[in-house]
């Protein structure tokens, strides 16, 4: 690593900056934000010893003769310079930042690119709003608090993670800063605290679909309990600290026991631990997550939900399909092929929706196509997608009477889902009359 990263305190600090142009004006500006006392040169009127008792220069005048020569009076005298656009006469590099004060982050490429240092300071922009200012204040208060009463220090470290966990972030974003104040000052009283527990939807697959407070809950989390069918890319955006337990339910394989699950959820919230339930799609579509959140609260234990991406609409979208389409349908009906009544509860779906989606099909595809088939006709349009938004996705598409027959051929695995209706197709087929008018 050539360069090192530090935060200089310039306050009343001598600085110079070389050049008259905007970008000497931004130099200047972002100086005297940091509290620096500033004088700017013109590039026409620098002369030999007027970069003297600067702690810090800027040189952006331009010119390659006077650049030549701030760099070697800068560095006969060792003070710091930044030659802007000479990465070969800079003693320091200036990073994009995000200012949260009195959050302060410094991003740099090593002046590789600085297009893309600012493309990943907008990034990070969008990631911290503007809460984070007062919510590090506020931590700052408490832990002076705790430091003056002589607070070990691991027992600080918990009230840290307390604070960091909770609902504050969203009080203060949300302009409730006192109700802020109240719960801090709780989070921040010792002793015992119980744990939480947040039901989180991991989407289809594609880590990229996760939600951006899923991700901040993943990151924060003492365990993780998450379903078999969890892309690893999500599973790394686990936090380094966490623990990972698979507890996925797979037909036909080892499966933990749903009671199991429940019974380790509250063991962990009441031994103070965060725990983030992880399970595939959204927890409140066929994912037991309403069982889950009832059993939780009837253990007192405190619970968030974090809905996520439903397969149920992902797959059939990850193929260009819509669920609904103006003028071919208005209605669509989810179901699974599971349960002693699916036969007669998939044939009545068929009749009453535009669009049928059965989740969990695979393993019985030939008989739920049967049955819609009977409901509704075999030239009825269908498509199967296997590990929908996953990079080995797979999908075919035909009538209902020859589904089964195609994704046997094709070998579509598990986990599957099977889409039903007109709009199978309707988009392509609109696409391919377009092109031929």
């Amino acid at each position: 690593m050539r360069y090192y990263p530090v935060f200089l305190d310039l306050a009343h600090q001598p600085c110079v900056v070389l050049g008259d142009g905007k970008l000497a004006m931004e130099k200047a500006a972002a100086l005297r934000e940091a509290g620096a006392e500033v004088r700017v040169i013109p590039a026409r009127n620098y002369k030999q010893g007027d970069l003297a008792g600067a702690r810090l220069v800027f040189d952006a005048s331009d010119d390659p003769a006077i650049n030549r020569q701030s760099w070697e009076e800068a560095e006969a005298a060792g003070i710091l310079i930044n030659v802007v656009d000479r990465t070969a006469q800079c003693r320091f590099i200036a990073p994009a930042i995000v200012r949260r004060d009195p959050v302060l982050i410094a991003i740099s490429t090593s002046g590789e690119s600085p297009f893309l240092a600012s493309a990943l300071r907008a990034r990070l922009e969008r990631w911290l709003g503007r809460e984070w200012g007062p919510f590090t204040e506020l931590v700052g208060r408490i832990r002076r608090g705790l430091r003056e009463r002589g607070v070990p220090i691991a027992e600080q470290t918990k009230v840290y993670r307390r604070l960091v966990r909770s609902e504050l972030r969203e009080l203060l974003r949300s302009g409730r800063g006192q109700e802020a104040e109240v719960l801090a000052a709780s989070l921040a009283r010792p002793g015992d605290h119980g744990g939480r527990v947040a039901l989180v939807g991991a989407g289809p697959g594609d880590s990229d679909l996760i939600t951006v407070k899923a991700r901040d809950l993943l990151a924060d989390a003492d365990f993780v309990l998450h379903d078999a069918l969890i892309s690893p890319e999500t599973l790394a955006l686990c936090g380094p600290g966490a623990i990972l337990e698979p507890v996925g339910k797979r037909g036909g394989g080892d499966s933990t026991g749903q009671d199991e699950i429940t019974d380790r959820m509250i063991e962990l919230a009441r031994s103070g631990h965060f725990v983030v339930r992880l399970k595939g799609g959204d927890p409140f579509v066929f994912g037991r997550g309403g069982e889950e959140l009832r059993d939780l609260i009837d253990a007192g234990i405190d619970v968030v939900v974090v809905p996520g991406v439903s397969s149920a609409v992902a797959a059939a979208s990850s193929i260009g399909v819509p669920v609904t389409l103006r003028g071919v349908a208005s209605s669509v009906a989810i179901t699974t092929a599971t349960g002693s009544d699916w036969p007669g509860r998939i044939r009545d779906l068929a009749r009453a929706s535009d669009t049928l989606v059965v989740l969990m099909c695979r393993a019985n595809l030939a008989e739920v196509a049967a049955h819609v088939a009977t409901a509704v006709g075999g030239s009825r349009p269908a498509a199967v997608v296997s590990k929908a938004t996953w990079r080995d996705q797979r999908s075919v598409e035909g009538s209902i009477a020859d589904i089964a027959q195609l994704a046997d051929q094709a070998v579509i695995e598990a986990p599957a889902t099977l889409i039903v209706g007109e709009v199978v197709g309707a988009v392509a087929a609109h696409i391919l009359q377009a092109v031929a008018l």
